[in-house]
């Protein structure tokens, strides 16, 4: 696992840039840094040494340096690649799958991409054709960035590497803005940075002659289903299963688990154990709330594998941990991300490589929102006029409790989702506990309104919705989370909180193959009746324990929204009053005041939206005005005469 940059200039003073490029992603790689200068450009990396540590420097070039490559990630393919090289003669040096990526392009040109099975972002010059090619993997697990200057093209795998050369203005890109709070995610290959932008999933980039050209590699089909029985399509589902997680084990440092006690970390667990004599160590996080503490399901997996498990009650300061979360993310936080930082702080202090759950909520059906698609068809079936009239009064006045996925959250969830069918109804209901059409309207100023483009966040997510070659509804919003909210959303924070501590996170259940047989098996196997998971449901419990199999998904989180209300009231009232974004004409004081008033009244629980709000502040501060971690920490801990201490506030 490494951090890569690069420089295509022939100005020289540029390409001398590179070692600043590369002391900003240290903490991706911190057992070795590397920078080359080839003429045409300059290659840097930073290395955690996980495969031949001894070896595999980087940025590796051939013999008679015509090409040379750097690479972040995992092949997990790569001997059975390097066999086939050495048929063909190809002597190596190294046991590393950095030159094994170097002697395909040799090989294969471009088209070495398609013989990779893994998770990687790769950089590689090509000197007798003054062509660079980037690659980004399949599902987006590594992420990679450019930006292109007259005369110049950068790239690097985080955006503060390239912002650190001094070359692209600070300045937020507001269309990503619009599209981010609705959607939890910045779309297509746009950042909230101007200018700077990220080679999408499954795609490669080719830059040469000045020009940049981008070309997907790789698609996923829904046709071609499984035709087989339940029980044959289980039985082929927990094989290949046990043999990814296999492959994913290929190490030379050794690999624990994380363990969260949901269903997709238990099994990975339960088949990485299985793989060997000796049971990997495991990493579980639980915080002091019962409504979200998992850790005892945690410790019963642990206990019936034998693992050496490690575990936390995380009594995290968030408000002191935002900071350099946001620092490394790049983009405001999500709590879910702070799991995945408390998780990989952990796991660091005894392992390097952890196989995580991801994917198995997007690819097998985990989410309620999946079922409550159905169950908003159902509502919708009672007229209009009805439903718009005496049940809409009725909903109304159902209390709100800011409890997780309260009662009054889902009753106005199903009364406004009824209002739309299909794809568009799944659209809007990614916005709806963030920022609407509508509500986007009165967040941005009438001065920031023409910056817009003027298109709808929902058509972000029909552009994939309406693309997908199968009918099924599951299918279709499973693909649709597939292409969006996992490379755009999930992968991000995962590859950042986790390389912020130095660990590499594999994800078994996303390697591509796997997704290719997942998106075959029917969807109706996988939301069964208000059943969610079933077919993996029915895969883990041939290897865990019942109460595992059969308890709701809960998920990482905290009280947010009633800590809003108290503890955290006096801070977001000090975020609206001294708002970059109100101060820069881009969002209307009046409005988010607005919000939290109806939150602290308790008439409507804003807790996504104002989180999302404090989160964009503590981003501008760092990555727009520049400012220190710890310059934005004092800011956010002490109010206006510094004598109030919030954070200790949210503690407890």
């Amino acid at each position: 696992m490494c951090g890569i940059a690069g420089i295509v200039s022939a100005d020289p003073s540029i390409r001398g840039l590179i070692p600043e490029m590369v002391a900003l992603l240290e903490h991706r790689g911190p057992d070795e840094q590397g920078t080359v200068d080839l003429g045409g450009a300059a290659l840097g990396s930073t290395r955690l040494s996980i495969q031949d540590p001894g070896n595999g420097h980087q940025p590796m070039t051939t013999e008679d340096g015509s090409v040379a490559v750097v690479f972040n990630g995992e092949i997990y393919n790569y001997p059975t690649l390097r066999g086939r090289l050495e048929a063909d003669g190809v002597r190596f040096r190294t046991r590393c799958d950095t030159e094994v990526l170097l002697h395909l392009y040799q090989k294969h040109g471009e088209g070495f991409v398609r013989h990779l099975d893994g998770m990687f972002a790769v950089g590689v010059w090509d000197a007798s054709r003054s062509r660079l090619m980037l690659v980004r993997d399949h599902l987006g697990q590594k992420p990679l960035f450019f930006f292109q200057t007259d005369g110049s093209f950068l790239f690097a795998s985080e955006l503060k590497a390239i912002l650190a050369t001094g070359l692209p203005e600070r300045s937020v890109d507001l269309e990503a803005l619009y599209h981010y709070i609705s959607l939890r995610f910045i779309p297509d290959q746009m950042t909230l940075f101007d200018g700077l932008s990220k080679v999408p999933a499954a795609h490669y980039l080719i830059y040469e002659n000045g020009r940049a050209h981008l070309e997907r590699y790789w698609t996923l089909s829904g046709q071609n289903k499984l035709a087989g029985s339940e029980r044959e399509i289980v039985d082929e589902l927990d094989e290949r299963l046990a043999a990814t997680v296999r492959e994913h084990l290929l190490s030379d440092v050794p690999v624990g688990c994380f363990l969260s006690g949901g269903i997709d970390t238990s099994l990975v667990t339960a088949l990485a154990t299985q793989q060997g004599e000796i049971p990997p160590p495991t990493f579980a996080i639980g915080v002091m709330e019962e409504d979200f503490n998992e850790l005892p399901f945690a410790r019963m997996v642990a206990d019936r594998y034998g693992t050496r498990h490690y575990e936390e009650v995380a009594e995290p300061d968030l408000i002191k941990l935002l900071p350099n979360m946001v620092w490394h993310l790049e983009e405001p936080a999500d709590p879910f991300g702070v799991g995945v930082y408390l998780a990989s702080r952990l796991a660091s202090k005894h392992v390097k490589v952890v196989l995580s759950g991801d994917g198995g909520d997007e690819l097998f059906g985990g989410y309620d929102r999946y079922y409550g698609q159905q169950l908003a068809s159902l509502y919708r079936l009672i007229p209009n006029v009805l439903r718009e009239s005496v049940l809409k009064r009725i909903l109304a006045a159902i209390p709100e409790s800011f409890a997780y996925k309260s009662m009054a959250q889902k009753l106005s969830w199903i009364q406004a989702m009824a209002r739309f069918e299909d794809g568009e109804r799944y659209a809007e209901s990614m916005s709806f506990l963030r920022f609407t059409e509508r509500s986007k309207d009165r967040l941005f100023t009438d001065g920031a309104k023409p910056q817009l483009n003027g298109g709808g966040s929902t058509e972000k997510i029909l552009a994939h919705f309406d693309a997908y070659d199968v009918d099924d509804l599951v299918d279709r919003m499973l693909y649709t989370d597939l292409m969006t909210r996992m490379p755009d959303h999930l992968l991000p924070i995962v590859d950042r909180m986790s390389m912020a501590h130095g660990v590499e996170v594999r994800a078994p259940i996303l390697e591509h193959r796997m997704v290719e047989f997942g998106m075959r098996i029917p969807g109706r196997l996988k939301v069964r009746r208000g059943s969610l998971k079933h077919v993996l449901r029915t895969v883990a419990a041939r290897h865990l324990d019942r109460e595992i199999v059969q308890r709701p998904k809960v998920g990482f989180g905290f009280p947010l929204a009633h800590w809003m209300r108290g503890k955290l009231r006096p801070l977001l009232e000090r975020v609206i009053a001294e708002s970059r974004f109100v101060e820069a004409g881009v969002f209307n004081r009046s409005y988010m005041s607005e919000l939290l008033s109806e939150h602290v009244e308790g008439r409507i629980d804003h807790n996504y939206r104002l989180w999302l709000l404090l989160n964009l502040e503590v981003w501008y501060r760092l990555h727009i005005d520049g400012s220190e971690t710890d310059e934005v920490l004092s800011w956010l801990v002490m109010g206006e005469n510094g004598s109030t201490n919030l954070a200790k506030a949210t503690t407890g």
